[in-house]
């Protein structure tokens, strides 16, 4: 037999060659899919054999220190069809609408739809679900969903918030918070074959979901609550433009409670709250009715930035006392104004004045001249180097979004003119959180604490999680500077300006403020007023701001009362019992009196009935009549109490 040819040989090699290649080839190919991609290939071969329907985890609650639930979850039910199992898309269609209160139109065009799963109806009450459940319709999956409710529905909207219809936290703490509160979904899968269909013996699966962790807050629903119906009350009887109330712990931060009105309804968040909007609002493009929500959610509280006026004005002091520039014994002189590079810039008591004075009564009697000259002591590079240490240029880092910061000139712009404004509080616009913590770090012994509402993160069983820790933060004032300030502010309380919050038994300190809103002269001014207790040793400091009071608007005069209301009621709900002091204690009604009318009256006659009855007059504005009065006639005060008539 003839051996093969050369050619032969060579091609039968080639071959053999090629053959081995391509098994070798094979085998790569095998054991990449089996070992490289077979997890990834299973997983995929699995979907497509599967249908998973989700199943929404149950939300975290969000919970007062009381553990009282301030956002809770119910649970419902989603309704859903399965196209490819559905027999009859016109009755599917017409008992769906029926029983879910929807056009049916629109539900036959969702039911017509060849995709695997289509959602008709989330946030279906539990009743509604189990009577479509009990009909058996092919093709109709009936789910378990869950629906935030918010038990309190309008109590501390602008800082709870709410949730979007995919659960989703949008404003406040459901966002803020919001990985904590979701918890992870859960499915339902079923075995189909390759057009959708369920088979007949195929199995099911239930992967069951995590539900979220519950947030424990410093909230405190009773206080948060009290503190709205007292701001709500006020805003209707001044027709004021908005206000806020907030109550904090000034030694480590903890938010008590924070109002702001108007508000909204966190269980129908997408409601506008004001009539007249509401009225136009099918007229409204999308943006216009965007920005109108967005504004009604607003936290006036920490989102937006306002000329605090003379509560700026414990800043000021405090600075001046760290410094040494002054003392509560230095002398100063108030002849009604002060002329500053050339510009005369007056004291709210104008054409009137304080004439000589300590600095103590300075604080007492809110005198503009004085701070200014505390501030020209301290120089603009000393006062901005406080500015900065009382942290106006930075966030507080309270745990809400959206939180503004302060806006201040910079330090190369800040002349002799912008100095002494920003002494007694304009030309500097700040959060109202902003002078809490800055106010806060002045009475605590000079720390600059955090605010914040969260506290600790929790499970299921209450068990903590974590705990949500906050630094005490830098010290910005002296041990010795703190408690000076405190026995100040107790005095502006006792006999000053914020003499409308004494409380007997309580060592309340404070300070009010009246803020002209840019531009200067429209008329427009909020009132407010600090205050804080005991003032020995403080566990609660407050904010009242009235935004746009109609008439009298000065703070003294319609924010003290608000605050004495507020802290008479606060303060033993806090088991922050009374300690009456021995002339408190002593006093006899006979020495109360009633408060004389001397509105409409010219200001010698005013002076000559109230002098006449046992009072101290200080008068403040320009001309010869009385406008108005505070206290307001026929409040009871104590003998020798100051008497504040304005004037026009």
């Amino acid at each position: 037999m003839d051996k093969p040819s050369l050619d032969t040989r060579k091609k039968l090699i080639f071959l053999l060659a090629a053959l081995e290649l391509a098994i070798f080839a094979l085998i790569a190919r095998v054991f990449y899919i089996q070992a490289v991609k077979g997890e990834e290939l299973q997983l995929q071969a699995y979907e497509q054999q599967t249908r998973d329907r989700l199943i929404t985890p149950e939300r975290g609650k969000i919970l007062d220190r009381n553990m009282v639930g301030l956002a809770v979850t119910e649970t419902v039910a989603s309704v859903s069809v399965i196209h490819s199992q559905i027999k009859n898309e016109q009755e599917v269609a017409k008992v769906l609408s029926e029983k879910l209160d929807l056009d049916y139109s629109t539900v036959l065009q969702k039911v017509a739809k060849k995709v695997a799963l289509e959602r008709i109806k989330t946030k279906v009450e539990k009743e509604v679900a189990d009577e479509i459940r009990a009909l058996n319709l092919a093709g109709v999956a009936v789910d378990e969903d869950i629906k935030r409710v918010y038990p309190y529905s309008t109590v501390a909207s602008q800082v709870i918030g709410f949730v979007g219809r995919d659960n989703q936290g949008i404003i406040g703490l459901e966002s803020k918070y919001e990985s904590y509160l979701k918890g992870e979904s859960g499915k339902i899968l079923t075995e189909t074959d390759v057009i959708g269909r369920e088979l007949p013996q195929g199995q099911s699966k239930r992967i069951d979901p995590t539900p979220g962790y519950n947030l424990l807050t410093s909230l405190d629903v009773v206080l948060q609550q009290f503190a709205e119906q007292t701001i709500q009350k006020t805003i209707e009887a001044k027709g004021a433009k908005r206000g806020a109330i907030i109550l904090m712990n000034p030694q480590n931060g903890e938010i008590l409670a924070m109002a702001n009105k108007p508000d909204f309804d966190l269980n129908d968040p997408f409601t506008i709250n004001d009539p007249a909007l509401a009225a136009v609002w099918d007229t409204m493009t999308e943006k216009e009715q965007s920005d109108s929500l967005n504004q009604m959610w607003r936290n006036f509280s920490l989102n937006d930035t306002y000329e605090p006026g003379s509560t700026f004005k414990i800043v000021t002091s405090a600075a001046g006392l760290e410094e040494k520039v002054v003392d509560i014994n230095s002398m100063f002189n108030c002849s009604g104004f002060a002329t500053v590079a050339g510009r005369q810039i007056k004291c709210w008591r104008y054409p009137r004045a304080h004439g000589s004075e300590t600095f103590l009564q300075g604080v007492e009697n809110s005198c503009n001249p004085v701070f200014m000259e505390v501030a020209a002591r301290l120089g603009s590079d000393k006062f901005y180097e406080y500015l900065l240490k009382y942290g106006f240029n930075e966030k507080t880092g309270i745990d809400l979004p959206g939180e503004a910061k302060g806006i201040m000139y910079e330090k190369d712009k800040i002349g002799p003119v912008e100095l002494a404004t920003m002494s007694f509080g304009q030309s500097i616009s700040i959060t109202p959180i902003q002078l809490l913590r800055a106010a806060s770090a002045t009475v605590n012994g000079g720390y600059l604490v955090t605010p914040h509402i969260g506290v600790q993160i929790l499970d299921e069983s209450g068990a903590v999680v974590e705990e949500l820790n906050y630094e005490k933060g830098r010290q910005v004032i002296s041990q010795e500077t703190s408690e000076t300030m405190k026995t100040i502010l107790e005095s502006v309380v006792f006999s000053g300006t914020g003499n409308k919050t004494y409380i007997p038994g309580y060592r309340v300190g404070g300070k009010t403020a009246t803020s002209e809103k840019l531009p200067r002269r429209n008329g427009k001014y909020i009132a407010s007023f600090l205050a804080f207790a005991p003032a020995e040793n403080p566990q609660v400091m407050a904010l009242v701001l009235i935004d746009e009071p109609q008439g009298v608007y000065y703070g003294g005069t319609i924010a003290g009362p608000v605050m004495k209301e507020l802290l008479s009621n606060a303060l033993p709900y806090l088991d922050i019992e009374p300690q009456y002091s021995q002339e408190e204690a002593g006093m006899p009604e006979a020495v109360k009196i009633s408060v004389p009318d001397a509105r409409g009256l010219k200001v010698s006659d005013a002076k000559k009935l109230l002098e006449g009855a046992g009072l101290v007059v200080d008068i403040a504005g320009e001309g010869s009549v009385v406008r108005d009065q505070f206290p307001l006639p026929g409040e009871s005060v104590n003998l020798s109490a100051k008497i504040l008539l304005y004037c026009e």
